[in-house]
């Protein structure tokens, strides 16, 4: 299971490597749909923090992206993504770690 959980780690930051390369912003007319309420699994250790999930915008159409468990990063606090209503569209801020 432990083995499981780094793969699926490993798999989203490559995923969000991949999203943050893309030089151009995406308006999606449509409003997002609501969150959904995820279940978190167990924390597996005393230094990680749940970054929550969210609906990303894939192929023409809103994908769920799972919520999952990070290392903190020491100094730096997570700052969730997010869609923000502009007047093209809907556009995803994605979510960082900000120095404190």
């Amino acid at each position: 299971m432990k083995r499981f959980i780094k793969i699926f780690i490993l798999f989203i930051f490559i995923s969000g490597l991949t999203d943050s390369c893309a030089a151009r912003t995406v308006y999606v007319k449509r409003r997002p749909p609501a969150v959904i309420v995820e279940v978190k699994p167990a924390k597996p250790g005393p230094n990680y923090i749940w970054i929550s999930g969210h609906w990303a915008w894939r192929g023409g159409k809103f994908v769920w992206v799972h919520g999952h468990w990070v290392k903190k990063r020491r100094g730096y606090v997570w700052v969730p993504g997010h869609w923000v209503k502009k007047p093209r569209g809907w556009v995803w801020i994605g979510g960082h770690w900000k120095k404190i």
